[in-house]
């Protein structure tokens, strides 16, 4: 599949383009897409040429560890974001949304324009992959935009909810892009060059979200390894459900990065110089070393022959070399100065984000055994997930081993990684009670969704129960905000953005497309 180029369809006959994308001809989809090409017809006065559509995903489990070099298993869901676009003539881009509360806002067509990363705008996404695809084509190619776009988006992923959201936009608009330009691209560049687009944003992404939203598959799940990207088919057992709940906590990963998820990336790349310079490496050879995964070598050989299998197949042996040689549970900026001979704000120069971090932890520390025991950890139960759908065990036998290993990541999450939050819990432990067979939160945390395994038969039943206990009950008990719902005589509250969007099973989505529009 690394080799696969993104698909083009030709609009001419749109039932059959959606049923290829959703598998099914829905008619709501089909009058989703002709609302946008008119409401962009209203906006601009002329029709768009291209649109660009990419899915948000769930990751099923591997959590944050993809910047750490790790294979990840997520898959990509029905819910999307599309992005309509044509040329202007003003050397400006103008962007826009279908949906009523949204900036309509303009920048430059200067690729070297920065984004603004104190300016959380909306737009801002948009304006990473108009950089991303910039740097990507030959200066010659990009050319042919610099007089203008008009660029119309429409999502359905819900913001902050730990389905990426960024990613659909931030790819759904270069995809968009590729379109007006006329560029047949492999999936797999483009989910690189996607992965760079959200650093100009301020995040650390670690690219699993992008090669997912563009490199789905229908009914397929996906083992995703990085450096370089490149996908392995997962066919889910049988009976198999998986079934997403949002917490209606928000995880605005751009905004809480400086302490929440760049601080996670800053933490392992520490843990990753500490091992290395403890595990032998000079202090410069350990400093230059960025993820986990590039300290195996010398954790196998401190571990001895227990530790086999080929090169980035975690066995958990890992584990304790961290607990021996990462002794503490904080590190203060002082000591890891002392330790690796430099200066953090040297080992980070060039990086502002990180810089940023390195700041905000001057006076609480960092903590590196616990963030290097759930990488190593989290990484040792991707494999075995994969292992447990391929295996030719009965279905049932295979369902609760994936719940299982759910249930082991959530804790893990929770606890070493500590990027769960009260909500997240509480969903998790209603969903459990609600019965499913496992369950964990998914996506960056700290607010967000969760994803339980639950069996095809009791998914109405579970989400009934879900939908009492956890968003009805919460309301009740002033735990959620009455602002997100309003009154129902059914179900006493109900969601004002409804319950297909805050609940729902979603089977494995297709990835992302350019549609051309013109005749």
């Amino acid at each position: 599949m690394a080799g696969a180029t993104v698909q083009v369809y030709h609009i001419q006959d749109l039932p059959h383009v959606i049923e290829s994308l959703y598998g099914s001809a829905d008619k709501e989809v089909c009058d989703r897409f002709t609302t946008m090409i008119r409401g962009f017809e209203n906006r601009f006065g002329k029709a768009p040429e291209f649109l660009g559509r990419s899915p948000g995903r769930v990751n099923l489990i591997g959590e944050h560890i993809d910047y750490m070099g790790y294979a990840v298993l997520p898959m990509a869901i029905r819910q999307d974001t599309i992005v309509a676009i044509g040329r202007a003539d003003d050397g400006r881009v103008h962007v826009s949304n279908l949906r009523p509360g949204f900036s309509e806002e303009d920048f430059g067509t200067n690729p070297d324009e920065l984004v603004a990363r104190t300016d959380h705008s909306w737009v801002n996404y948009v304006m990473a992959s108009f950089k991303g695809v910039c740097g990507y084509v030959p200066a010659e190619k990009c050319q042919q935009i610099t007089t203008g776009l008009n660029m119309m988006v429409e999502g359905q992923v819900p913001q902050g909810s730990g389905l990426s959201s960024s990613a659909a936009l931030v790819c759904s608009a270069a995809l968009a892009l590729l379109g007006m330009l006329g560029v047949t691209v492999p999936q797999a560049e483009v989910a690189q060059f996607t992965a760079e687009c959200e650093k100009f944003v301020g995040t650390e992404s670690g690219g699993m979200d992008q090669a997912i939203s563009i490199m789905g598959e229908l009914g397929l799940a996906k083992l995703v390894h990085f450096n370089p990207i490149r996908t392995e088919d997962v066919p889910l057992p049988e009976g198999a459900i998986f079934v997403i709940a949002n917490s209606l906590t928000e995880s605005a990963k751009a905004v809480s990065a400086d302490r929440q998820y760049n601080m996670r990336v800053v933490e392992c790349r520490l843990a990753t110089a500490l091992l290395g310079l403890k595990l032998g490496l000079s202090p410069e050879e350990a400093v230059s070393r960025r993820t986990l995964r590039e300290v195996e070598d010398e954790v196998r050989a401190a571990q001895g022959p227990t530790l086999g299998g080929p090169k980035g197949s975690v066995t958990g042996a890992e584990l304790e070399v961290v607990r021996k040689l990462l002794d503490q549970e904080v590190y203060m900026q002082p000591q890891l100065e002392q330790l690796l001979g430099l200066s953090l704000e040297h080992m980070f120069a060039g990086n502002a984000s990180q810089l940023r971090c390195v700041g905000v932890a001057r006076d609480f520390g960092f903590k590196l055994r616990d963030r290097a025991l759930h990488v190593f950890s989290e990484a040792a139960r991707v494999p075995e997930f994969k292992a447990a759908c391929d295996s030719n065990a009965p279905a049932d036998q295979k369902l609760l081993e994936l719940a299982r290993l759910m249930d082991l990541s959530h804790a893990s999450c929770r606890d070493l990684y500590e990027c769960s939050c009260e909500e997240l819990d509480t969903l998790v432990a209603v969903s459990k009670a609600a019965g499913a067979l496992g369950s964990r939160l998914t996506g960056a945390g700290w607010g967000g969704c969760t994803v339980s395994l639950v069996r095809q038969e009791d998914v109405e039943g579970f989400i009934t129960k879900v939908k009492q206990e956890y968003y009805v009950a919460g309301v009740n008990d002033k735990k959620l905000s009455e602002r997100l719902f309003e009154r129902d005589s059914k179900d006493g509250w109900r969601p004002i953005i409804g319950w297909e969007n805050v609940i729902f099973a979603s089977p494995p989505g297709s990835g992302g497309a350019i549609l051309d529009l013109r005749k």
